[in-house]
């Protein structure tokens, strides 16, 4: 099966698995919770926990698979957080949360879905030792999660951030839960612990390289493609491994924190194509891939474990 096509039939299952359990939301916090959650998406975080699961043990995500959407549901609760503290007006085309519902009920809205997540690994069909061991690990996740998120608020307000110090920002805020989805699914199969961290750490290296192309595709995309304000990041002054790599070899960014126009934006990243920064960063984003797909030793060679790997450089890959 090519990846598109399992993405997609991966999605569309965990869309009917989320409107079967919170497709009649009887209040308005119950509303404002759902809003995100049912405002689309790739769905990538269940979609890893399932191969995961049948990598494992073929035909396991069947019965587990309410905890794949624990995954999906903690996504969009760190999602309204985020664009509360971000000030955000749209997601996913549509209004944020706090937007319509107003702050205050946007922050409960996310401690709901936060509550569902556990929930729902409560009520997968696995043995208990597992099933504890994931709601412990999911946890925990949660905390890297909001640590991650406050050390990228705090680089804001520094001027030099390093290599290391970002690579560790980005593992926390969007890796952690990669690597959460794909090792709940080995442990919720029955998988041993050598496939449980295997498939832990794919999950980090693939999600910090996810953020890498995210910081790539901010500059290259055009705003009609992406959705998003062309180079802003750079705009802004964000410190991201683009920064930090140009700083890294000599190149002041600081001119260019103000209103770009298209040309200079073409400029811009013709100077950073030139002085090697592009291709330094996409060479760094590539090497966690090739290490994440090392890290898949540990399976058996199935079609699950080929489409992992194919979704590792999806990952990278992807240009919006």
């Amino acid at each position: 099966m090519e990846l598109e096509t399992y993405l997609k039939k991966t999605a569309e299952e965990v869309n009917s698995l989320l409107q079967d359990s919170y497709g009649d939301p009887k209040t308005a916090l119950s509303r404002a919770a759902n809003h995100l959650l049912f405002a689309g998406g790739k769905r990538l975080r269940p979609a890893l926990f399932k191969l995961a699961a049948d990598a494992v043990k073929p035909g396991s995500s069947k019965i587990i698979m309410p905890a794949g959407l624990s995954l999906e549901v903690t996504h969009n609760f760190t999602l309204i957080h985020d664009d509360i503290m971000d000030k955000d007006e749209f997601r996913r085309g549509q209004k944020t949360v706090h937007t319509l519902w107003g702050e205050p009920a946007a922050i409960l809205a996310g401690d709901v879905l936060y509550a569902r997540a556990f929930s729902l690994i409560c009520t997968a069909d696995a043995p208990e030792e597992p099933k504890v061991k994931a709601i412990a690990l999911l946890a925990r996740t949660c905390e890297e999660i909001c640590e991650g998120q406050q050390q990228d608020m705090s680089f804001e307000e520094r001027g030099v951030v390093s290599r290391d110090e970002y690579l560790e920002m980005v593992t926390k805020k969007t890796g952690v839960l990669y690597g959460a989805a794909a090792a709940i699914g080995a442990l919720l199969a029955g998988g041993s612990d050598a496939q449980v961290e295997g498939l832990y750490n794919y999950g980090c290296r693939i999600g910090a390289a996810f953020q890498i192309q995210d910081d790539l595709i901010d500059l290259l995309a055009s705003s009609a493609k992406s959705g998003k304000d062309q180079a802003s990041d750079i705009r802004e002054g964000k410190q991201t491994l683009i920064a930090i790599t140009a700083r890294e070899q000599g190149i002041d960014l600081k001119p260019w924190r103000r209103p770009l126009n298209h040309e200079e934006i073409a400029l811009l990243i013709t100077m950073l194509t030139d002085k090697g920064v592009i291709d330094t960063v996409q060479k760094d984003a590539e090497s966690m891939i090739t290490s994440a797909i090392h890290d898949l030793s540990v399976l058996s060679d199935t079609m699950e474990k080929h489409l992992l790997a194919e979704l590792a450089w999806y990952f990278i890959r992807r240009d919006y």
